[in-house]
């Protein structure tokens, strides 16, 4: 077992009913490291989970429909970094965007101001035997009503290094355009949202919904226009390059941003955010989706020609190993439609991913195709 699992990811899966029947919450607690490992066949899965209604959580679905497919997959995984974070040996020797390396000094300084490193109060609470919340009424979820091709990738994202896990999540990727407004009540239902980058809900919310848990960024790809910001969500920081982490203490500080030589494009200048509002991205999902499940150039750990993996996809992974059941919607870029929006929320062209040097878009589409395929994910829009 290597150092990183002794660290971060002792734990046993141990559902706890919170909302009546078909409701849980996955606790992972510090204990022996466990794996819904490959012993868990097709049959099996059908047989523990065929016969439960539509609307029903089926706790620990993901995690053992992923070991399927890939036999080494490990379901704990520390969603953010907190102080511990050095212990994380699968990513401490290695440069961003697959680690942390040579930025020990200045991650510490930020996570020292941010002192919050879970999903928040309202989630850790649920999260939390001691002071469980009144029971909601249960999740009914109706009908497929029509396609709206927004980024929604579960939020992906969840949790605390010891409590790691929360019955849906929905992820809001920004890789299309929505056309349809019956998508919203449905995305709203999950129990956390993740949308990506700089995605509006405020002036498309009858299309993309109202409700924002977690959106995951970049310094690039962070929203610039302030009234763009949703009132609660946690603003969660994904580095790309060392030159990442020194923006994010600037924004955390909110210290003056001198000079952004070595940014592909414009940045924000503020977050309005409070420190305690702000987590950063374990890279290990940047790592893996890159490496294993996709299967990109190595490089020898270093970021290069089509080698890093979409925001959408490294939100999907991080939700494969933090929730129970994952959705996504508007995935899937459509490589024949070139003149086409990109975004639902400007006029760049479809065209411009093609000229991207980090993605390899067909091999990680792919990738999402087998996901959808073996019914890791959901894909409620079909873009993929």
């Amino acid at each position: 077992m290597t150092a990183e699992h002794e660290a971060h990811t002792q734990a046993a899966v141990r559902p706890v009913p919170h909302a009546g029947s078909g409701l849980y919450l996955l606790l992972l607690w510090e204990a022996p490291s466990t794996c819904v490992g490959p012993e868990v066949s097709p049959p099996e899965l059908a047989y523990k989970y065929g016969n439960l209604s539509e609307g029903v959580c089926k706790p620990g679905y993901t995690a053992a429909k992923m070991t399927n497919i890939y036999p080494k997959f490990m379901k704990p995984a520390p969603l953010f970094l907190d102080r511990n974070f050095k212990r994380l040996a699968k990513v401490s020797n290695y440069l961003p965007p697959f680690g942390f390396k040579t930025q020990e000094r200045i991650i510490d300084s930020i996570l020292t101001a941010t002192k919050n490193y879970g999903l928040g109060e309202e989630l850790d609470r649920y999260l939390s035997l001691l002071t469980p919340p009144p029971p909601p009424p249960p999740i009914k979820r109706g009908p497929v009503l029509g396609i709206c091709l927004l980024l929604i990738v579960l939020t992906s994202d969840l949790f605390h290094r010891a409590v790691s896990a929360v019955k849906n999540a929905s992820l809001w990727e920004t890789e299309a355009s929505c056309s349809t407004s019956l998508w919203a009540p449905r995305i709203d239902e999950y129990d956390v949202v993740v949308r990506l980058n700089e995605a509006p809900v405020s002036g498309y919310s009858k299309d993309v919904g109202t409700k924002t848990t977690l959106r995951i960024t970049y310094p690039e790809g962070a929203i610039q226009k302030l009234e763009h910001y949703e009132k609660d969500s946690l603003f969660v920081f994904s580095a790309f390059k060392p030159l990442d982490f020194k923006w994010l203490k600037h924004m955390v500080f909110k210290e003056k941003l001198r000079g952004v030589e070595g940014f592909w494009k414009s940045v924000a200048h503020y977050v309005p955010r409070e420190p305690t509002e702000i987590r950063i991205l374990n890279p290990y999902f940047i790592q893996e989706a890159a490496f294993q499940f996709i299967g990109l150039p190595f490089n020898n750990g270093l970021m290069g020609k089509g080698n890093i993996p979409t925001l959408g996809t490294v939100a999907i992974t991080m939700a494969l190993h933090n929730c129970d059941e994952v959705a996504v919607a508007g995935f899937g870029y459509d490589m024949n439609t070139p003149h086409a929006p990109l975004h639902y929320y400007e006029t760049v062209k479809m065209s411009a991913i093609k000229e991207s040097w980090t993605h390899n878009i067909s091999k990680e589409k792919e990738f999402l195709r087998k996901l959808v395929k073996s019914k890791v994910i959901t894909d409620l829009t079909h873009g993929i």
